[in-house]
């Protein structure tokens, strides 16, 4: 199960930090990721972080801006957000990948579990 937090509402070129905590103890073996879904809009791919944290893909627009990490120790995987841009708004989602077979995984298709979802909201 997915948790993730730390939503809310902050002006153009502010910061959040959003944390997804998961349960059980088969974290580190999963790819982790963000996503993101806009009104009207397909959900989207944001970012993701291999096992071991060694390997990070972004999606372009938010490359420089955005950081995936996570922590194994402590279950969670974090997303930091920063210079948010009005087009940023959404809710954001983590998701876990658990084929032992990827290093990362940038496809929505390719996740096995997905946390509840937090809103994000940037006002200009």
């Amino acid at each position: 199960q997915l948790q993730a937090y730390g939503g809310g509402l902050v002006q153009a070129g502010g910061s959040l930090r959003l944390s997804c905590a998961a349960s059980g103890r088969t974290f580190s073996t999963y790819v982790m990721g963000w996503f993101r879904q806009a009104p009207g809009k397909e959900r989207e791919f944001v970012a993701t972080v291999s096992r071991s944290g060694g390997t990070i893909v972004y999606e372009d627009s938010v490359k420089g801006r955005f950081t995936i990490s996570r922590d194994n120790a402590k279950n969670t995987v974090y997303l930091q957000m920063n210079s948010l841009k009005v087009e940023d708004t959404a809710v954001y989602y983590c998701a876990a990948d658990r084929h032992a077979n990827r290093v990362i995984t940038v496809s929505r298709c390719e996740y096995d579990y997905w946390g509840q979802g937090t809103q994000v909201t940037v006002s200009s």
